[in-house]
């Protein structure tokens, strides 16, 4: 077994190529080989939002806290908050963030496949970001 202790591992900032706004990752984590998890715990704060990506064999996000936002492409932004589990297909592009006044927290998991579990596409613009 083993347990990485909560404060153990120093907060990162989510950089700024990923991510609009400001965003802390936490308790990041990966599994060795022949496993292949990967995840980490994601505050963002008001307003803040990954860039478009995908996950070669998907992601699942449990959101802890706050509430945020997530869309895939070509579809409606949904309202996303605490207790909801999101699951992204294999190759499906997608982002997810806070809204724009409340913060959100939640837990990512993603499998890596030849050593990369996600793969970073182009910024979520202003206007694609927005309330309809």
């Amino acid at each position: 077994m083993e347990i990485i202790r909560n404060g153990s591992l120093p907060s990162a900032q989510g950089p700024q190529d990923w991510f609009t706004g400001t965003v802390r990752i936490e308790g990041s984590f990966r599994t060795d080989a022949p496993a292949r998890v990967s995840g980490a715990i994601v505050t963002f704060e008001p307003g803040a939002r990954t860039a478009w990506h995908t996950h070669p064999l998907g992601q699942t996000l449990i959101v802890t806290a706050g509430l945020g936002w997530a869309q895939t492409e070509g579809g409606p932004v949904e309202e996303i908050r605490p207790g909801d589990v999101l699951g992204f297909a294999p190759g499906e592009k997608h982002w997810h963030g806070s809204s724009p006044t409340t913060g959100m927290t939640h837990i990512a998991i993603a499998e890596m496949l030849d050593g990369a579990a996600v793969h970073w596409l182009e910024k979520v613009s202003d206007e694609e970001y927005r309330l309809d």
